[in-house]
């Protein structure tokens, strides 16, 4: 089946892209890491001994940034609906966290450890149509809020991926709500025409 223009597109701007390049070279699994990157660099999300909840997580770049920087002593819990491979010192669960069985395995995972930073990454199979994949979208914000606030402990940290458009100022008052400091990153490796950034709220005080 012949691609259509707008795929041939992407896939050339794909391979073109010095990130993608740059994770092979490093041995990432994915551009994203990049993005997790320049954010931690700024705001010190993660410190040795954190316990790590990576939503959204395949394939695996951010766990394997967070695995690196938490080390022996902390611990990363990564969930998807998608298939991931194993990382060492990752403990994955796929599945729908919103399903109650996915989230009471995550809880088992995690156990009384207190969780210093949730981190989604979740994004909708996009269709095109900014009516659809903007709800979609901020759906899948507002169940990773919905999980940081429930297991997070007292000033502890979120960082969401959201898309600009429809639904983000309800998303960022909420937010507010729950957080001390709401900042907003975009970092150097987020495509410069996609509309995606990044919500990081900085110091839990409950829901």
């Amino acid at each position: 089946m012949a691609r259509s223009k707008t795929s041939g597109k992407w896939l050339r701007e794909h391979f073109d892209d010095p990130y993608v390049q740059r994770a092979k070279e490093e041995g990432w699994r994915s551009r994203a890491v990049y993005k997790l990157l320049e954010i931690n660099d700024k705001d010190q999300l993660l410190k040795p001994g954190y316990t790590v909840l990576d939503l959204g997580a395949a394939p695996g770049g951010w766990s394997q940034l967070a695995v690196q920087r938490v080390g022996d002593p902390g611990l990363v819990v990564a969930s998807d609906i998608l298939a991931m491979d194993p990382i060492p010192g990752v403990e994955f669960l796929q599945g729908d966290f919103h399903e109650q069985a996915v989230y009471q395995q995550l809880l088992d995972i995690i156990g009384k450890r207190p969780v210093d930073l949730v981190m989604s990454d979740m994004a909708p199979n996009m269709s095109g149509m900014s009516a659809v994949d903007q709800p979609r979208s901020m759906y899948l914000a507002e169940l990773a809020l919905d999980m940081a606030r429930r297991i997070l402990k007292q000033n502890g940290n979120f960082l969401v991926k959201v898309f600009q458009g429809e639904g983000l100022p309800e998303l960022r008052r909420e937010m507010q709500r729950s957080f001390s400091n709401l900042l907003t990153r975009k970092p150097a490796a987020s495509r410069p025409r996609s509309n995606e950034i990044y919500l990081l709220g900085k110091g839990f005080r409950g829901s």
